[in-house]
């Protein structure tokens, strides 16, 4: 009988694209294996998984309303709802193993698991765990990290250190590609920056960019600015008067491995897998952690590379005045760079997903 999988979590595509490499790998690993995915109603999951190959659930659950706090009592009622449902779907699909990447619908999934005695396993990707993490850690058999000193929050004998899972597509160009340059009509001969927000955008980063347009217009540095679908309009409004074959403004990269290939210095959120993808490429960052995630972890996660000398750490509230000056200080620093990229390769965790997927087997 064929060994049977669910795996849980979402919202983001920093949760979505380990769990998917993380699908991958088991189903290398065993071929014939059954693997269902469990996600929130109206998230980003509900899409991509299934554009991945892989069916996928849905459960009607969501995170607190801070600003209003009558709405928790759906909030709460959707809660319960979720984690029946979650029942159901163990019971029907009778899994051999459950993983939650993190997301709302990691939480019902993963206690429902563990009332019927199904082991289970986290991915905590973050270097500054989050609360639901944390409860579920008591009763969860196995909790794959992404960086050192997780003991703070779990107990130690169930770490292992395996590092997040990324997009193996991203390795497949080699750095300062031909094609790539040629992809963006950009020169060789001119450094490159890559501003990316994540996949919603990032105002800060965007506002950023907008205030010193005319810096960067005559810096003689080329720019790939992915703006995010909700700010492309006032960037693109903005940077009319600086219209130049160096100044690239999109609100998506399409070519992502194009774009890290040819990027000497990367400007970005400090979410958990954009960092292990930049320290996997060894690329030289400056990040600026978003101040609107639970317990400030884009913070932790920034300063575990800061600490090592691997990245440069800007504050959201100090990003509009000191970012651009400081990128175009160090884009011409090339022993700066040089120095930032290889002690930021030093962080980098290697074959992430299947050591994860080889820990999931463990358990059976």
């Amino acid at each position: 009988m064929a060994s049977k999988f669910i795996i849980s979590g979402g919202g983001t595509g920093g949760h979505i694209f380990p769990a998917i490499s993380i699908a991958n790998a088991l189903k290398k690993q065993i071929p014939d294996a059954e693997i269902l995915f469990v996600g929130a109603i109206g998230r980003m999951e509900m899409e991509r998984v299934p554009a991945a190959g892989y069916p996928i659930e849905g459960l009607p659950i969501s995170g607190l309303d801070r600003k209003n706090m009558l709405r928790n009592i759906k909030v709460a009622w959707n809660l319960m709802n979720s984690l029946a449902l979650a029942k159901r779907i163990i019971r029907r699909f009778k899994p051999d193993a459950v993983i939650g990447v993190g997301g709302y619908a990691s939480a019902p999934t993963l206690r429902a698991a563990t009332s019927f005695g199904i082991p289970t396993l986290i991915q905590e990707q973050n270097s500054y765990a989050g609360v639901t993490n944390k409860l579920l850690a008591k009763k969860a058999k196995r909790i794959c990290v992404a960086y050192e000193g997780m003991e703070r929050f779990f107990p130690k004998e169930k770490i292992i250190l395996t590092g997040n899972p990324v997009r193996q597509d991203l390795f497949a160009v080699k750095p300062k590609a031909d094609e790539a340059y040629q992809f963006f009509g950009f020169e060789k001969s001119k450094k490159t920056i890559l501003v990316v927000g994540g996949s919603l955008g990032a105002r800060t980063i965007n506002q950023s960019i907008i205030a010193h347009l005319g810096e960067l217009a005559n810096s003689g540095v080329q720019i790939i600015w992915q703006t995010g679908k909700t700010y492309i309009e006032d960037a693109r409004k903005a940077s009319q008067e600086f219209a130049s074959k160096d100044l690239l403004v999109t609100d998506f990269v399409s070519r992502m491995d194009y774009a890290y290939s040819i990027a000497d210095l990367v400007i970005s959120r400090a979410g958990a897998s954009s960092i292990s993808e930049l320290c996997l490429l060894a690329k030289p960052v400056i990040l600026i952690p978003s101040p609107n995630v639970s317990e400030d972890h884009q913070t932790q996660n920034a300063l575990a590379l800061v600490r090592k000398d691997a990245a440069i750490l800007i504050k959201d509230v100090e990003a509009k005045e000191l970012l651009i000056q400081k990128s175009l200080e160090l884009i011409n620093d090339d022993k700066a760079l040089a120095k930032m990229s290889e002690n930021i390769l030093k962080l980098a965790e290697k074959d992430s997903a299947d050591r994860i997927a080889s820990e999931v087997l463990r358990l059976l």
